[in-house]
């Protein structure tokens, strides 16, 4: 079977990479994470990764507390180059050669964010994460991989979570909820939709980059998604139904 994708940026919350402790890294989840990346490698597919650093610290619960918001969003983009780092070694214990760049500065430990090196290391093989956000405060992570996936013409963003797609409501709290396998930007926005945040979502809209939302617990999942099968939820512009 064909894959349906050739360049890819795949999105990871920090909390995928804790596992069920919920805070930190767990070394079987990221391992587990890291092998199922290589099986998309091996059929050729170009991937770049996001990784959010909510496991670490998160900037926003922070600036809730009292904290300076600038100053609690850097040290936000800090957690996010510990777990590309991490990511990295994970990916390159199962020998897949991986590059990190960061946003902010820090040229002991990986490389300045340059798009086309980013592209360059893609068209070789190479998984590129990006990390530190945009380098930017007030911008999620969502933000950078939208803003990045346009920037290195990938064809979609797989937003990787813990269900499997979009729901009309919470599934754990809700057994009516109805999961809803395709919906448009607009939608989105408009039901105020637990995908990506507004901005990451807009600018996905302006692009018109698609979006599938998917569960990441089920083993082969990411390679279900790269070949076209119908699994979680596809957003994208037009007529979604």
């Amino acid at each position: 079977m064909a894959i349906k994708y050739q360049r890819v940026l795949l999105k990871l919350s920090g909390e995928a990479l804790a596992g069920e402790q919920g805070y930190g890294i767990d070394p079987d989840v990221i391992t587990s994470i890291a092998a199922e990346i290589k099986e998309i490698v091996d059929l050729g597919v170009q991937v770049a990764l996001v990784i959010g650093g909510g496991n670490i610290f998160r900037g926003l619960a922070a600036s809730s507390k009292g904290m300076d918001r600038a100053s609690a969003d850097y040290m936000g983009m800090l957690a996010t180059v510990m777990n590309s780092l991490a990511m990295q070694d994970a990916l390159e214990k199962q020998g897949v050669v991986t590059r990190v760049q960061s946003a902010i500065e820090m040229q002991q430990i990986a490389e300045p964010y340059i798009r086309r090196r980013a592209v360059r290391h893609l068209e070789k093989g190479r998984v590129v994460i990006f990390s530190a956000g945009t380098g930017n405060p007030y911008f999620t992570t969502d933000t950078a991989a939208s803003l990045r996936a346009m920037e290195i013409n990938a064809e979609v963003i797989l937003k990787a979570t813990k269900v499997d797609g979009v729901y009309t409501s919470d599934p754990k709290k809700n057994s009516d909820a109805v999961k809803l396998p395709t919906l448009t930007y607009l939608e989105v926005l408009q039901q105020g939709l637990q995908v990506m945040d507004a901005t990451a979502t807009s600018l996905c809209m302006d692009n018109n980059l698609p979006m599938i939302i998917f569960d990441l617990t089920q083993r082969g999942n990411i390679q279900k998604v790269v070949r076209g099968e119908e699994i979680g939820t596809i957003v994208k512009g037009g007529d979604a139904g």
